[in-house]
């Protein structure tokens, strides 16, 4: 396929056009960040959907081993209070009522 002045010239008009319109759009634009990732996505042929799905099932997998960290945490402040209220039961009513908290642990 040969091209024609004529349509070279129409393809660089609308490759300009576009390009102006790009332009007109950059000051909307030009608080957003994209991050490097989705354009080495692009890059790869990958979809750049994907970057955004796997760092919410990152995230999504971060938060829930932190969760269990808090968790056990809890567990083991739980514990600790209930095994120095056994052994030392006058200093930890003490901290109970500094604390606020006016009954012994279960």
């Amino acid at each position: 396929m040969y091209l024609t002045k004529e349509l070279l010239t129409w393809l660089v008009n609308f490759i300009v056009t576009g390009l102006q319109d790009i332009d007109k759009c950059r000051q909307q634009l030009h608080d957003i960040t994209v991050p490097l990732e989705v354009f080495e996505y692009i890059d790869q042929g990958r979809n750049p959907q994907l970057y955004t799905k796997e760092c919410l099932e990152r995230a999504l997998a971060k938060n829930e081993q932190v969760k269990g960290k808090i968790d056990t945490m809890k567990k083991f402040k739980s514990l600790l209070i209930q095994e120095l209220s056994k052994v030392f039961p006058e200093d930890m009513a003490k901290y109970r009522s500094i604390r606020g908290e006016d009954h012994p642990p279960s």
